[in-house]
């Protein structure tokens, strides 16, 4: 009878525990149903250190995350550098953020720049310390960074829903092992691209795997683009777009990003993304502008979200002047697009 019931009181725990995996399964799969507004703010920790704070509407010092989320924000994007001079932007910086975003309910995606600063189509160099790979190597060492900073956030229990493996790379990433080009092809990019995609699956199989493109109304450098990597056997399963306009295009922009977006989708048989937004703090124009995009990705089919980068960068934090928030340190008018 003793026995009986010690096996009865194993088979419940065994039930427990699978109903406790589906569950955080199932609340995966249901957060990546919703439409994301996202926040890239990977400044934030830089910013803290520098003395910068953050206010709400009515002048309440309120930390950087909880503020967004009271602002509509449903999602957290993280960059990664692999060694950087000052440590943000890596992994125990990154870590810390994604916790951060954890304790609030917020989903995480991770934009890998797969080099020691600022990767993007000017600018794509490998870290100091994979400058002498070949490319086998360079794929290993691809792998190895991606399953180590994913594991590191799962072992807080930080849910990353989305992955992104380069950023901005219509010219390549990894420079030049995997540059692309018409003269060099794009061999050396799916061969870099698909190391950290199978590396991310590995760790989150259900997270979604970014490739991501600059310029997000020019649906002809982004066809060349995918095209040329697709023949070599690059995969992905969303295409991630940016969309910086000016007053002068902004309208025409929004326009030609939606009609992209759904283009692309079908062409490519999967998802889009608005990765990053910015406009002018100060822009007249600002609110229109994120109200026609993210209402415009919202219609479109397929699309994932829109994420705005950096929207609490104020008091030209580095020189930049595309955040969100006011010199006083509050949000801008411009950020109701994101409660919608």
């Amino acid at each position: 009878m003793i026995k009986g019931k010690y096996l009865l009181l194993a088979a419940l725990l065994m039930f427990c525990a699978c109903n406790g995996n589906e569950n955080t399964e199932e609340k995966q799969e249901e957060t990546q149903t919703v439409f994301a507004r996202g926040a890239d703010a990977s400044w934030v920790t830089e910013m803290e250190a520098a003395g910068k704070l953050f206010y709400n509407a009515q002048g309440q010092q309120t930390e950087c995350f909880a503020l967004l989320k009271s602002l509509g924000f449903n999602a957290i994007r993280l960059r990664v550098w692999v060694n950087p001079t000052n440590g943000y932007n890596g992994l125990e910086d990154v870590v810390a953020k994604a916790v951060r975003a954890k304790n609030l309910g917020l989903p995480v995606m991770v934009d890998f720049h797969y080099s020691d600063s600022w990767a993007d189509p000017g600018q794509q160099y490998p870290p100091a310390a994979w400058k002498d790979y070949d490319l086998d190597r360079m794929a290993q060492a691809v792998a190895e960074h991606t399953t180590a900073v994913l594991n590191a956030l799962k072992e807080k229990g930080v849910q990353v829903d989305w992955v992104q493996t380069g950023n901005e790379t219509p010219t390549g990433m990894l420079w030049p092992l995997g540059s692309v080009s018409d003269k060099a092809g794009g061999a050396g990019f799916a061969t870099l691209a698909n190391a950290g995609y199978n590396a991310a699956k590995a760790v989150f199989p259900k997270a979604k795997v970014l490739v991501h493109i600059d310029n997000g109304y020019d649906l002809g450098r982004t066809t060349w683009f995918l095209d040329l990597v697709k023949q070599s056997g690059a995969k992905w399963d969303v295409i991630g777009l940016s969309l910086y306009p000016d007053e002068s295009n902004w309208q025409s922009y929004v326009k030609r990003c939606t009609s992209n977006m759904m283009s692309l989708a079908n062409t490519y048989k999967c998802e889009t993304m608005v990765c990053e937004v910015g406009a002018p703090w100060d822009a007249t124009w600002a609110g229109d502008f994120l109200t026609a995009i993210v209402q415009g990705a919202r219609n479109t089919s397929g699309c994932l979200g829109v994420f705005y980068w950096e929207p609490e960068c104020y008091g030209n934090w580095n020189g930049y002047t595309k955040g969100a928030f006011d010199n006083s340190g509050k949000p801008t008018a411009a950020l109701g697009a994101f409660a919608q």
